[in-house]
């Protein structure tokens, strides 16, 4: 099987994996890698492909898609956007810019 090159590198990884949510405490049992999980979510939308298209190795397709639409209802997409936005800025990284328009 043809390997894919990873999209979250270790030390995206090393700051992303505490923000995120715990399967420690929930029944069902533990929750397929996080890590995995995203590479689905990433490989899917970086190659624009269907969901069912997703290769094996990252796992069925449903898990991805189940944990991209869970993440997104209960803010944790949110959090990791303005924790990246809140690094950066503090970073002198990210430039803000405003525009009203009036018409």
């Amino acid at each position: 099987m043809r390997q894919h090159r990873a999209v979250v590198s270790d030390e995206a990884w090393a700051w992303m994996e505490p923000l995120l949510p715990s399967s420690a405490g929930r029944r069902g049992g533990r929750w397929r890698d996080h890590r995995q999980v995203i590479e689905a979510i990433a490989w899917k939308y970086r190659t624009g492909s269907p969901w069912r298209e997703v290769p094996e190795q990252f796992g069925p397709w449903q898990t991805a898609y189940e944990r991209l639409t869970r993440w997104s209802s209960d803010g944790t997409w949110a959090k990791l956007l303005a924790r990246a936005q809140s690094d950066a800025d503090a970073a002198g990284e990210l430039d803000w810019l405003v525009a009203a328009d009036s018409t």
